[in-house]
C-alpha cells in the first residue's frame, strides 16, 4: 500500500471519466424515476382498483428484487424482442424504474404532510387536480422531501455499480480495468471506493446547503 498515492494520482483521469459516467447515469435515472414515481403515486390513489393493484405490484417487484437482475432484464429482454436499446439506455431505464418505486413512497409521505386546506383553497380558486399538483403540491413536496430525495440519489449512485455487468464504463468498471491492468487489486478498488465516497459526500453537502438556503428564505 506504500505506492497507493502515486497510483491514485495517475488513475485520477480514468476515475474522473468513470465518475462522470456514473453521475450522468444517475441524474437521468433520478429524473426519470421522479416522473415515474409521481405516476405510481397517483395510481396508488386512483379509483379503479386495477390501478391500485398495479401500483402495489410494481412497488413490491422493484423493491423486492436485486438491482442487478433488473439491469440484466432491461438489457437482455429488448434484445430478445429484436430491439437494441444500448447498454447505457438499459442501465438508465432499470435504475429509473427501481428508483420510481422508492420515490413514489417518498412523494406519498411528502404529499400527506401538506394541509388539506390548501387543496380546498386550490379547488375554490378554480384549479384542476393537475394544476394543483403542479403549482401547489409538488413545489412543497420537493422542499419537504429533500433529505429523503438526496438519500435516494446516494442509494442510486451506490446501486449503479452493478451496471458494470453490461460493460458500461462507470466507476466500478474503471476499477475493474485498473485492477486487471495494474495487478494492484486492493489499490484499485480502494481508489474506486474513495471516488464513490467523494461523489456521495458532495451530494450530501449540496443537499444540506440547499436545505439551509430554503430555511433562510422561509424565515
Amino acid at each position: 500500500m506504500d505506492d497507493f498515492l502515486p497510483l491514485f494520482v495517475s488513475w485520477l483521469p480514468m476515475l474522473a471519466q468513470g465518475a462522470a459516467t456514473t453521475a450522468s447515469l444517475c441524474a437521468v435515472a433520478m429524473t426519470g424515476g421522479f416522473f415515474a414515481g409521481v405516476g405510481i403515486h397517483l395510481l396508488q390513489d386512483a379509483r379503479p382498483y386495477a390501478c391500485r393493484i398495479f401500483a402495489r405490484v410494481y412497488i413490491s417487484l422493484f423493491r423486492g428484487t436485486p438491482v442487478l437482475a433488473q439491469v440484466l432484464l432491461c438489457y437482455y429482454l429488448p434484445c430478445e424482442l429484436g430491439v437494441d436499446i444500448g447498454a447505457y439506455a438499459a442501465a438508465a431505464l432499470a435504475l429509473a424504474l427501481n428508483s420510481a418505486a422508492y420515490q413514489s413512497q417518498i412523494l406519498r409521505g411528502g404529499l400527506a404532510a401538506i394541509p388539506a386546506g390548501q387543496l380546498e383553497a386550490a379547488v375554490a380558486c378554480g384549479l384542476g387536480p393537475w394544476q394543483a399538483l403542479r403549482h401547489i403540491r409538488l413545489p412543497q413536496v420537493l422542499r419537504l422531501t429533500l433529505p429523503a430525495t438526496i438519500s435516494e440519489l446516494i442509494d442510486v449512485i451506490k446501486a449503479s455499480a452493478v451496471v458494470s455487468a453490461i460493460a458500461i464504463t462507470d466507476l466500478m468498471r474503471v476499477g475493474q480495468q485498473l485492477a486487471s491492468s495494474s495487478y494492484h487489486m486492493l489499490s484499485a478498488y480502494l481508489a474506486v471506493a474513495l471516488a464513490y465516497l467523494a461523489l456521495t459526500s458532495l451530494l450530501a453537502l449540496a443537499g444540506r446547503h440547499i436545505e439551509q438556503r430554503w430555511r433562510k428564505e422561509a424565515l
